[in-house]
């Protein structure tokens, strides 16, 4: 009986050991593919800035692709991103962003950021105004299996509006 005990117990650190092993294996698994997906949104940034990169939307996107925006706006899908794409490039040609904090957990990235620009074409139905902008932004990007499949926007267009003078500065303009 007590050598049963013993390879029982044997048998017992080693299923332990494995467990361990394998929980191990998938930690790291899952670490890599956060950083993976850090690398991804953060190079979509840099392809967006001045080049203006279309040919991301069908590399990175998955077909069915959600964007949030404010008001409870929604664009879906490839073409939708693009018409997106194609109006932020027309108004702000030369924005640049800068990333400040990217946080990853899971199957989401969370990026805080500030786009610097100048408004060279209509935004909003504001005519081009030639005024150099900067606003701040977070994005909540829902990653699977290497594409973005979904976007949540919040960012700072109060300031943005007032910079391009269509919303006086706070205290300017009121009664």
């Amino acid at each position: 009986m007590r050598k049963i005990e013993q390879i029982f117990s044997f048998l017992i650190a080693v299923i332990a050991f494995t467990a361990l092993l394998l929980l191990m294996a998938g930690c790291e698994r899952q670490a890599a593919k956060v950083e993976e997906n850090k690398a991804l949104v953060r190079d979509e940034f840099e392809r967006w800035e001045l080049k203006g990169d279309e040919t991301l939307i069908d590399e990175r996107y998955a077909a069915d692709c959600v964007w949030h925006g404010p008001g409870g706006q929604e664009i879906r899908g490839h073409d939708g991103m693009k018409q997106l794409m194609a109006v932020l490039g027309a108004a702000f040609p030369d924005k640049r962003y800068t990333i400040h904090d990217m946080i990853a957990e899971g199957d989401k990235v969370v990026a805080r950021w500030t786009l610097r620009a100048t408004h060279k074409g209509e935004y909003m139905g504001i005519p081009a105004t030639n005024k150099q902008v900067a606003f701040t932004g977070v994005y909540i990007i829902r990653m699977a299996d290497g594409s973005q499949v979904e976007w949540w926007l919040e960012a700072d267009f109060l300031s943005l509006m007032q910079q391009l003078g269509a919303i006086p500065p706070m205290g300017e303009g009121g009664e």
